[in-house]
C-alpha cells in the first residue's frame, strides 16, 4: 500500500490565502494603532503649548504673543514644537497652528486659537481662558 506524504497545491494555497489575510489584518491594525498613538502625541504638545500660554505668559505678560515658539516660551520641552511628522509649528506643512486675534499695535494679543489636525478625531482645539 502507498501512503501519501506531503500537501497538495491546493491545501498550500489556502494556507498560503489565511496567512495574507492575517498579515493584512495585522498591519492594518498596526497602522491604526500608530494613528491613534500620533494623535495623542499632537494633543499632549497643544496641551503643552495651552499652559505654557496661560499659566506662564499670559501670567508673566498679561497678554498673549503674536506668534509663539521656543524663543518667547521656553518652558515647553523643544521636541513638542515638532509635530509627530517632523513640521514645526509655523510650517505650513505642520499640523499644528496657533492664530493669535485681537492683537495691538504691538503684537500684544487678547485671544488665540491653537489646533493639531488629527488622523483619526476631527480637529483638536484649544482656545484662551478670558
Amino acid at each position: 500500500m502507498k501512503t501519501k506524504q506531503g500537501f497538495t497545491i491546493l491545501e498550500l494555497i489556502i494556507v498560503a490565502v489565511f496567512a495574507s489575510l492575517l498579515f493584512i489584518l495585522f498591519f492594518v491594525q498596526k497602522s491604526n494603532l500608530d494613528a491613534f498613538a500620533r494623535d495623542e502625541d499632537r494633543k499632549t504638545a497643544i496641551n503643552a503649548m495651552y499652559y505654557a500660554l496661560e499659566e506662564g505668559f499670559f501670567k508673566d505678560h498679561g497678554y498673549y504673543p503674536s506668534e509663539i515658539g521656543e524663543d518667547n516660551i521656553p518652558i515647553i520641552d523643544p521636541a513638542l514644537w515638532t509635530d509627530p511628522l517632523g513640521f514645526n509649528l509655523g510650517d505650513p506643512l505642520s499640523s499644528y497652528s496657533y492664530e493669535p486675534a485681537n492683537c495691538d499695535h504691538d503684537n500684544h494679543c487678547k485671544e488665540y486659537i491653537l489646533k493639531a489636525t488629527l488622523e483619526k478625531e476631527d480637529v483638536y482645539v484649544k482656545t484662551n481662558r478670558k
